[in-house]
């Protein structure tokens, strides 16, 4: 049997033995056991979180603009509120839990605040506030609630979900199943949007808020105390390091040298994701305003669910195939697919572009996921999943959306809603996402040559 990374444990001694889901073989580690426990896990923890973050993400703008304030200043406040709280969340927490050498704590008492915080915004209303505040302006006031409190939830999230979760996923997976466990963790917000879209979106139109709210609130409260029986944690005692020195460990440029083949990786997912935010914004913008799709919801799960099972057939061969040779062909298959969407009118056309540009997108997204995880040092696993977030989330939305905007203004075609004129998104957002998903290549070229470069070292070492 080839092995792929070796590691020496002491007491290890008895051929094939289980130890901490390993399989070690005369204190050889040959490869991670992932059991039925270990996906249950994945699948709980993973998909509903992305139903909590999906609400976030999609609807919170949507309650605001519906029940408090249409000033669209609110929805840009609490846009880049949340994006701002999320990152520096994810950095803290994680480097904590590396300090503490502990996930289940975060985890699932994070999972039990996220659903407690979610259900909490079912009780805020403009009649609410003013009574509670009567000196205030109720509706200022009321924005100024549901912005804090989105706040505070992407705290409660970003700690269980964003640090915790993510730190966990490489603590219990290797190098040789990574790719197989992102492809199926990258179909999950997909699998989200389907459920929410299909089942629940109706309650929301009908400003059934609070129960919409508090179904999700307690699912996630649940899956927080499941959790606590469900995870199962190594020993480890909490490492002598000093926090607030860890939290710049990441950012220092000596560090940075050390781990080139990481931030090469975290630089291609910045682009990546660049990309992605270009378009994705405007997309339902797009399908119902410029090209009249009334029935974009049915184009757009048929597309989630024939991306989702090409997701996870594509995963079986990233492994085996490596992540960096399957890279740049996923990549290619997204790029084909914008050019697909820029060209496409109908219905059919969109199904069968969409399907390759969002089946290329799921498969970038795993290779990149897991060689992020293959290159995070073991021992700052929670702190890295903050210099994630930086590069996979703050960034991409700070640019990504301007991108897209400016190509938007600087198109002729309108739309009006609810009076007012506005700019329609236009075919032209997926040739500018296009065209900065060619910039991928240059961080991925790098990272296979400086990978190539330290395989023959390794090689000539042996």
């Amino acid at each position: 049997m080839l092995i792929i990374e070796a590691m020496e444990k002491e007491n290890a001694l008895v051929s094939g033995r289980l130890v901490n889901n390993s399989i070690w073989t005369k204190g050889v580690i040959i490869m991670v056991k992932l059991t039925k426990r270990v996906w249950a896990s994945f699948l709980l923890l993973g998909l509903v979180g992305q139903f909590a973050w999906t609400i976030e993400n999609m609807y919170f703008n949507v309650f605001l603009y519906n029940t408090i304030s249409t000033d669209p200043n609110n929805i840009a406040i609490m846009v880049a509120a949340s994006a701002f709280v999320a990152t520096l969340t994810t950095l803290l927490m994680g480097a904590l839990s590396d300090k503490l050498g502990k996930r289940k704590v975060f985890i699932s008492g994070g999972y039990i605040l996220w659903g407690l915080s979610t259900m909490a915004f079912g009780f805020i209303s403009v009649d609410n506030i003013a009574a509670w505040f009567p000196a205030a302006n109720a509706v200022a006031a009321a924005s100024a609630v549901l912005i804090v409190m989105d706040c505070i939830m992407t705290f409660f999230g970003s700690t269980a979900n964003d640090a915790a979760f993510n730190a966990y996923i490489t603590d219990v997976t290797d190098k040789d199943n990574r790719g197989k466990v992102e492809s199926v963790l990258a179909i999950l917000p997909l699998i989200s949007m389907l459920v929410i879209f299909g089942i629940f979106d109706s309650m929301t139109q009908q400003g059934r808020w609070k129960e919409f709210f508090g179904i999700f609130g307690i699912m996630v409260l649940v899956t927080g105390i499941l959790s606590i029986a469900l995870l199962k944690e190594k020993k480890s005692e909490e490492k002598d390091l000093p926090y607030f020195k860890n939290l710049i460990y990441g950012f220092k440029p000596s560090i940075i040298r050390e781990n080139p083949l990481l931030y090469l990786a975290l630089c291609a997912f910045c682009l990546f994701s660049i990309a992605v935010q270009t378009f994705f914004p405007y997309l339902i913008i797009y399908l119902q305003n410029y090209l009249k799709m009334d029935a974009y919801a049915i184009v757009l799960g048929i597309v989630l669910i024939i991306a989702s099972i090409a997701s996870v057939v594509g995963g079986n061969f990233i492994d085996k195939v490596g992540k960096l040779k399957f890279l740049l062909p996923a990549a290619v298959v997204m790029l084909a697919g914008l050019v697909g969407m820029f060209f496409s009118r109908s219905m059919v056309e969109v199904i069968i572009a969409g399907t390759i540009m969002m089946s290329g997108y799921m498969l970038v997204t795993a290779c990149l996921s897991a060689t992020i995880r293959d290159y995070t040092p073991p021992d700052k696993v929670g702190h890295f999943q903050g210099i994630r977030m930086i590069f996979a989330v703050l960034l991409p939305m700070l640019i990504g959306p301007f991108i897209g905007a400016a190509v938007i203004k600087n198109s002729d075609s309108t739309y009006v809603d609810l009076g007012v004129v506005k700019n329609v998104p236009t075919p032209s957002i997926f040739l500018a996402a296009a065209l900065v998903l060619l910039l991928v290549a240059v961080p991925i070229i790098f990272l296979k040559r400086r990978q190539g470069h330290e395989n023959n070292l390794g090689r000539e070492a042996q």
